[in-house]
């Protein structure tokens, strides 16, 4: 295989709430995207053929015959087995045990990479958004869970054959809320979107917070990223409360990180940090250095994302191309 010959990456983004996919050249250059809705927790079979079928769509789209793609990345959340390519579990979807590198290698006939999402998105950030120029970059992306990857001296931060960095399932207190399975007290129960939307229809049901009452209800489903900066902005101030709690525990994770790793920068994205940036950016900026180490305080930033959706797929696309090809640029 010569890079005359095959010289585009594919990467896919497989999110909670829609599936992406994008397609570079060597210079990443974007020649072609494709945008589905996921449906929910449907089966993993018909999941991984809707992957297979928009990768598919974007390349009749964007008229790139097979032949010239290099390599294709595909973002996955929760636990990946890196030698098999192989997705353990994904909690939100309820996929587990799903050998997608070998499907997918097989339908398209080239090198597939599968990692976990926010690797991929921290990996994109390192190399072309608001980590660049990084040695140690770590993001916390929350969400409808907590996902967590760390970047370090250029290669992503992985364990013996699997993915790490779970950061949304570690324990910030011995008390507190549970994440929907079985524990309490940990990041993801304290921190993501979905934890704020819960407490939110509770305080919209008890008449605390009636902006957020009256526009949107208590429907679990209704309270997104965007209804709750809404609220927080028409005067909610218990919606507000809830968003500072939840990016206190974030900044006390990130104390955690900077002990365990001295990172230069910690990155935070997705929705919920999208909508209400300077909010949650400068809780999380504030309680990591009201709480780490002095000898540390001066020596990490606490950023936004940059690359908005295209982390994901950009950052897969590149880890293929580092795996494949041994370079990034």
């Amino acid at each position: 295989m010569s890079d005359d010959n095959r010289s585009i990456w594919l990467g896919f983004d497989l999110g909670g709430t829609k599936m992406l996919t994008a397609a570079y050249d060597n210079a990443w250059q974007e020649l072609g995207r494709r945008r589905r809705k996921t449906k929910g927790r449907e089966g993993s079979e018909s999941g991984i053929e809707r992957i297979a079928s928009t990768i598919e769509r974007l390349l009749e789209d964007s008229d790139i015959p097979l032949k010239k793609i290099a390599g294709i990345g595909i973002g996955c959340p929760g636990p990946i087995d890196l030698k098999e390519g192989r997705i353990l579990t994904t909690p939100n979807l309820g996929w587990d045990n799903i050998k997608l590198e070998a499907f997918l290698s097989r339908r398209f006939d080239c090198p597939v990479v599968v990692l976990n999402d926010v690797d991929a998105g921290v990996f994109a950030e390192y190399h072309f958004g608001a980590a660049k120029g990084s040695r140690c970059a770590v993001g916390v992306f929350p969400g409808t869970g907590v996902g967590g990857g760390c970047v370090y001296e250029g290669k992503i931060l992985h364990g013996a054959g699997v993915s790490c960095m779970e950061i949304g399932h570690t324990h910030i207190s011995s008390h507190g809320r549970a994440n929907g399975r079985q524990f309490a007290g940990t990041v993801e129960a304290q921190a993501s979107r979905l934890a704020i939307a819960s407490q939110a229809c509770k305080s919209a049901y008890r008449g605390d917070a009636p902006f957020l009452n009256q526009k949107y209800g208590t429907d679990l489903a209704e309270i997104r990223s965007g209804a709750i900066a809404d609220a927080i902005e028409n005067g909610d101030r218990a919606i507000e409360e809830l968003v500072v709690d939840a990016a206190t525990t974030i900044g006390l994770a990130a104390v955690n990180l900077i002990h365990l790793l001295a990172p230069d920068k910690i990155i935070l994205g997705g929705g919920l940090v999208e909508a209400m940036e300077d909010l949650i950016i400068g809780t999380v900026r504030k309680t990591a250095r009201q709480n780490v180490m002095s000898v540390y305080r001066d020596r990490f930033k606490v950023v936004a994302a940059h690359l908005g959706d295209d982390a994901g797929v950009m950052g897969a696309a590149a880890w293929a191309k580092q795996e494949v090809s041994g370079e990034v640029c």
